[in-house]
């Protein structure tokens, strides 16, 4: 399993179109893809738009974005540059 901490960098937050984003980039991963919000015990299917639109993310929310399977390595790289690039947004 591989992960790494990474910040929320666009001014709207983890909304619907980041989500949706996110969701279909990780969903061409056949390991699997979560989220968790630093100081919480919630753990998000990175592959699910529902669950990822339950955590609330805001601008500046610290998260652990993990993937366990055979193509980790390459479902971290991508994922985090999705999400520090802002979702085309910031």
């Amino acid at each position: 399993m591989k992960s790494i901490q990474l910040t929320i960098r666009n001014e709207a937050g983890f909304h619907i179109r980041p989500a949706q984003l996110f969701t279909e980039k990780a969903g061409a991963f056949e390991s699997t893809v979560t989220l968790r919000p630093e100081g919480s015990d919630t753990v998000a299917d990175g592959k699910s738009i529902l669950n990822l639109m339950t955590l609330g993310l805001e601008k500046g929310s610290v998260i652990t974005l993990s993937a366990d399977g055979p193509d980790e390595e390459q479902a971290i790289e991508q994922l985090s540059e999705l999400v520090e690039s802002g979702f085309g947004e910031a």
